[in-house]
């Protein structure tokens, strides 16, 4: 078990990096951690359900490295949120996280996710039982708004209803997708497509809420992005863009947190991310698991396209140890 990071304490970190299924586990935070010392990270959305069922040791375990880490829930019985949260509590998390964004039917179908935007006050108890069992902060991840709502009405009223019912049971920090979800007809990728942006209405929340922090999420890709954003929100996530280009978090460390910051190369960050790899390897993991998320780190730039293609061909081939990462590295130094 790992001890929470006291980056927290003060003030909301400026830059975050989504939950996103498939994606953030925790190789990929240890990797995301060797470009940013600041950066928030959140794992994949938990269920309490399985916390409740499973081993908590599979499913929460992480390296003192990634800190600061917030583990993300997903449910809706606030009995099974606050066993869950205790549990993230004890294994050194620095923060949990309610999600009511997700908009994916299987999510929707165990009555959470964003369809709970719809039970504020479900939600409001969720948020009160958490708190209740644990000292570290309780935040909550929305969108703008669901779509078919049961009842008719001002979308904007709809919203602020959520968060005025949550921010009254001491949830002060609200992590924002700054789109409707769709439950119903979109996919999860369409819902981060389709859907309008509309960052004015998280700007209208953070004037209606002047107690609260907001961090921005959505549709967020250049360091430009993120600081015209950091003008008028406290915190910035971003999602996809640092899976396609994990480098950009080195680069926004430099540009938001400390200009002094010096970069770190991609080739250093190669060679510490082998050392994790062999290590994780003598646990059991499959390499590809752990390869797959540094595909990204040299997008943009010369033979990245050569140096993913061997990456992935040296994976399926059934590659066993951290010397691919390294003999990859022979691809970009050419460039």
């Amino acid at each position: 078990m790992s001890a929470p990071s006291n980056l927290l304490n003060s003030k909301v970190i400026p830059i975050s990096v989504a939950p996103m299924m498939a994606y953030t586990d925790r190789h990929f935070r240890y990797f995301l951690r060797l470009l940013s010392p600041s950066a928030l990270l959140y794992t994949e959305m938990i269920t309490a359900q399985a916390l409740k069922h499973a081993d908590p040791a599979r499913l929460l375990e992480f390296s003192d490295q990634e800190h600061p880490v917030v583990l993300q829930l997903g449910g809706s019985e606030p009995a099974d949120l606050a066993h869950a949260a205790r549990l993230g509590a004890e294994f050194g998390y620095d923060e949990i996280n309610l999600n009511c964004g997700c908009p994916s039917d299987r999510v929707q179908s165990g009555r959470f996710g964003a369809c709970l935007m719809a039970e504020p006050d479900r939600v409001a108890e969720s948020v009160r039982a958490m708190r209740e069992s644990v000292s570290v902060p309780v935040t909550v991840k929305c969108r703008i708004g669901i779509e078919p709502r049961a009842e008719e009405g001002d979308d904007y009223a709809f919203l602020a209803d959520f968060v005025g019912r949550i921010a009254a049971e001491g949830c002060s920090v609200f992590v924002i997708h700054a789109r409707k979800a769709v439950l119903g007809g979109l996919s999860p990728k369409e819902n981060r497509e389709i859907p309008p942006l509309q960052y004015g209405v998280v700007a209208r929340l953070k004037a209606d809420f002047p107690d609260c922090a907001f961090v921005l999420n959505g549709g967020i890709r250049t360091v430009a992005d993120v600081r015209r954003h950091l003008e008028g929100f406290d915190g910035v996530m971003l999602g996809r863009e640092v899976c396609d280009n994990p480098y950009i978090l080195a680069e926004l460390h430099r540009a938001v947190v400390d200009p002094a910051f010096e970069l770190p190369s991609r080739e250093s960050v190669i060679e510490a991310y082998a050392k994790y790899v062999e290590a994780r390897l003598a646990e059991g993991d499959p390499l590809r698991s752990m390869t797959r998320h540094v595909l990204g780190l040299y997008a943009g730039l010369p033979r990245s396209r050569s140096w993913r293609r061997f990456l992935s061909e040296q994976a399926n081939v059934g590659q066993t140890g951290p010397q691919m990462l390294l003999d990859s590295l022979r691809i970009v130094r050419a460039a």
